[in-house]
């Protein structure tokens, strides 16, 4: 299956002789040798993802890391020093500005982790402003403009300028102004990280309902990894400018591969993210203690088993029983395990 944004090779370096710097740093320089013996500054290395269309890819890392500087490459906002950027297969890099606008106008859409309204303009006209870009007729901006703050919740609210309205609400107009563009890529930089905790919250719940819905493309960026694991199909995870492990967000939380994975996960709360789909086992038993949905969390299993370590579970999707889950597996699922290290890998 061709993926609906893929990355190649990706390498950025920043300073004066970027492209020259780059087989340097293939041939084993270190960012901070970069830096003291070159002047550069190692911002991604040999980054290669692929982005499957109607799923959420997250990248998340420390600052620094590199996110928002790899993402402002898929819409070249930011010009890389060698790799590709291939978008249905197109690669980026080939486009010149005319087809580059195009791109940036049709196929992709950014919603801001400071919201980015024009403070002088309504909410209805924050909305239409990329259809106006569009070269959308009049009517057709006030219509899908305003259809779309409905579906974020903002019905009533057109007329009112940014100041007027919450955080949260400021950034639903931002969300809503994403979707009036018709893009078929969402690309989300740090979106909810200037929120207050419950309304972050509320913001991941809407943003899932819409992706079941819509089934867009999302690319988004965050520091927090409970927000990763809640809302990520594939999740990327970077380190000074590195991927160190990407992979479906359950897998990665039950095998980390390094150090700094298990790091980042050791204080999860992993009965409320863990699915049951990733601890169940191959159907052996015809008897057990009731049944479960593959896609509950362990929190939910523990409640509805009240605490009872001796029963098992039969586990269905919807339309099928899949498996199996004894309350002594999920109990073990919930001792993280320690990182892979080099020497066991030899």
């Amino acid at each position: 299956m061709t993926p609906k944004v893929a990355i190649r090779a990706l390498y950025k370096i920043f300073g004066p002789r970027d492209r020259a710097m780059v087989p340097l740093v293939q041939g084993g320089m270190t960012k901070s040798e970069l830096l003291d013996q070159q002047g550069h500054v190692l911002g991604l290395q040999n980054i290669n993802v692929d982005m499957q269309a109607a799923e959420i890819t997250v990248i998340m890392g420390l600052s620094g890391s590199g996110k928002s500087t790899l993402i402002r490459h898929l819409n070249r906002l930011i010009e890389p020093s060698a790799g590709e950027i291939l978008i249905d297969g197109e690669d980026v890099m080939k486009l010149g500005q005319a087809e580059l606008r195009a791109i940036r106008q049709k196929k992709m859409s950014m919603v801001f982790q400071k919201f980015a309204l024009l403070p002088h303009k309504t909410v209805q006209q924050n909305a239409e402003m990329p259809l106006s870009v569009q070269g959308v007729d009049a009517a057709q901006q006030i219509s899908e403009a305003r259809k779309w703050l409905a579906r974020v919740g903002l019905d009533g609210f057109e007329d009112r300028f940014p100041a007027q309205l919450s955080g949260g609400m400021q950034q639903r107009v931002g969300i809503a102004r994403a979707l009036a563009a018709n893009t078929d890529i969402m690309l989300m930089d740090e979106a909810f990280s200037a929120l207050d905790p419950l309304i972050r919250t509320d913001m991941q719940g809407l943003l899932l309902e819409l992706q079941a819905e819509l089934q867009k493309t999302v690319v988004f960026i965050t520091h927090d990894l409970d927000e990763a694991l809640k809302i990520a199909d594939h999740l990327v995870i970077l380190k000074d400018g590195a991927i160190i492990q990407q992979g479906d967000p359950q897998t990665i939380l039950l095998a980390p591969a390094d150090p700094y994975i298990e790091a980042f996960v050791g204080d999860i709360n992993r009965a409320r993210v863990l699915r049951v789909r990733s601890v169940m086992t191959a159907l052996s038993q015809d008897r057990f203690d009731g049944e479960i949905s593959a896609d509950s969390t362990l929190e939910a299993l523990i409640q509805q088993a009240e605490g009872d370590t001796t029963q098992t579970y039969r586990v269905s999707d919807g339309r099928a029983v899949v498996g199996q889950i004894a309350m002594k597996d999920l109990v073990k699922a919930l001792v993280p395990r320690p990182a892979i290290t080099e020497d066991q890998t030899r």
